[in-house]
């Protein structure tokens, strides 16, 4: 996958959305070359895919590393796997977007039981079952 081909994927994906999902996001959906490896990673197994950024001088934009993908899955993968994985990264962004502007932060609070998973070497899915125990409190 090239990265204009991501690009063309991407702005597909962001056209078929609501445009109401974009209030405020005055950054809009950016595709990077680069990838960024998370600062937290124990060795080049952790990748940041996409990115919710906001700031004061900038506004909001959700960055998405094309760079990223590559490390990860390679250019050589299905588009189907691209496509899978750009749309759930593009979602994901788009829902600490969203949740900022209601003042929530569940998927905030998800990542970082992710995180304390990686950690702590223990399986990644356990992470939806915490949340459900977490709400129900």
């Amino acid at each position: 996958m090239t990265i204009d081909r991501a690009q063309e994927m991407l702005e597909q994906m962001v056209n078929d959305l609501p445009e109401v999902i974009f209030n405020e996001l005055n950054g809009g959906v950016l595709l990077l070359p680069e990838s960024k490896r998370s600062p937290e990673a124990r060795a080049d197994d952790l990748f940041i895919m996409g990115e919710y950024v906001v700031r004061h001088d900038m506004g909001r934009m959700v960055k998405i590393y094309y760079g990223s993908f590559v490390k990860l899955y390679g250019e050589n993968a299905p588009d189907e796997l691209w496509e899978k994985e750009l749309r759930h990264t593009l979602h994901h962004e788009l829902t600490h977007h969203l949740e900022h502007l209601a003042g929530e932060n569940d998927l905030e609070v998800e990542d970082d039981i992710r995180m304390y998973l990686y950690h702590n070497y223990m399986d990644m899915s356990q992470a939806e079952e915490i949340m459900k125990q977490l709400k129900k409190k």
